[in-house]
């Protein structure tokens, strides 16, 4: 009896144990009740009728990369590029991902493949390498639309790579490098332009300078020689005045005046102390004489004193020069 009821605890024990199941966390576990779909149970201890009740799928709620292989795709121009790509998606109904479609992961991928070829089919090559976030968007609006019967949510889908063909790439590096030489050719020119110009309206300004300056200049030079010209004219006008009050004494006496100042000069002169003056010259040394009183009336001095001896040098000796001489001797 006891062995009998040994037997039955054993029993209950494995049946207990054999319908006991733990759903991880990430996951969920389809439970199919004699081969139908009866529950999605969720991450954490689940208890099923062993024999009537098993886990149908394992489904991993998580959000998921699938790798789309290379594709070769003709464009609208005719251009065959080679282009890869990735979806990333996230399972929200288990039981639809699993008994909606046969193989989700294929699914997902040709429908992924054939849109890729209907969008990039439908533009030419430069779109096709500008427009790339247009193209993610675009696939991703028409694939998750796709899928949302099979309880997906597709978050993104991005192109990773396009490659054209060889002699499209040489063609576009080609066109690349004379787009970027134009552009310097253009910033070159542009700054010789600004250089060029910079540098003229610095020499039209240098010249307008240059032009005020000389203007200043000769306003400057007209006023001096006007206010000479008055001084000169205050002169003459004293000096008329003296002589015509005076009569020729006054006269007499600045010439006499400009006479005793080149004499000067010729005594002051450190290279000759004896000069020789023409024979007509000495006529001019019996006006000494009214030189004489004429100084003596400007000084104060009597005409008949004897002049005071120089206190300074000896002033230079007058010799008259000889007549000239007749080249050829007497003529008889």
């Amino acid at each position: 009896m006891e062995a009998v009821l040994i037997l039955l605890v054993g029993l209950v024990v494995i049946y207990l144990a054999t319908g006991i199941r733990v759903v991880r966390q990430g996951h969920v576990y389809t439970i199919e009740r004699l081969g139908r779909f009866a529950l999605a149970a969720q991450p954490g201890l689940h208890f099923i009728v062993p024999f009537i009740d098993r886990v149908g799928h394992k489904v991993n709620m998580m959000e998921q990369v699938l790798d789309i292989p290379g594709q070769e795709i003709i464009t609208r121009d005719n251009a065959m590029v080679g282009v890869d790509a990735v979806v990333f998606f996230q399972v929200l109904d288990a039981g639809k991902a699993v008994y909606e479609v046969a193989n989700l992961y294929v699914a997902i991928m040709q429908l992924t493949t054939t849109n890729l070829r209907t969008v990039m089919g439908s533009m030419d090559l430069d779109e096709t390498l500008s427009k790339r976030d247009e193209i993610n968007a675009r696939l991703l609006a028409v694939v998750d639309h796709a899928t949302s019967p099979w309880g997906l949510k597709i978050t993104r889908v991005e192109i990773k790579d396009i490659r054209p063909p060889a002699d499209i790439s040489n063609a576009m590096a080609r066109q690349m490098k004379a787009e970027r030489e134009k552009r310097a050719q253009i910033l070159e020119a542009e700054g010789s332009r600004a250089s060029d110009i910079l540098r003229a309206e610095g020499e039209k300004q240098a010249q307008i300078l240059e032009s005020e300056g000389r203007k200043e200049a000769a306003f400057r030079d007209a006023e001096a020689r006007e206010r000479s010209a008055e001084a000169e004219a205050r002169a003459t006008a004293v000096v008329s005045e003296a002589i015509a009050s005076s009569g020729t004494q006054a006269l007499n006496y600045f010439i006499a005046q400009k006479y005793v100042e080149a004499v000067k000069e010729f005594a002051t002169s450190p290279n000759a102390k004896t000069i020789l003056f023409p024979i007509e010259a000495t006529q001019l040394v019996g006006a000494l004489g009214g030189i004489g009183d004429l100084i003596g009336d400007a000084l104060g001095t009597k005409p008949g004193s004897p002049p005071s001896p120089p206190s300074g040098p000896r002033p230079p000796r007058i010799v008259p020069a000889p007549p000239p001489t007749p080249p050829f001797g007497p003529q008889g």
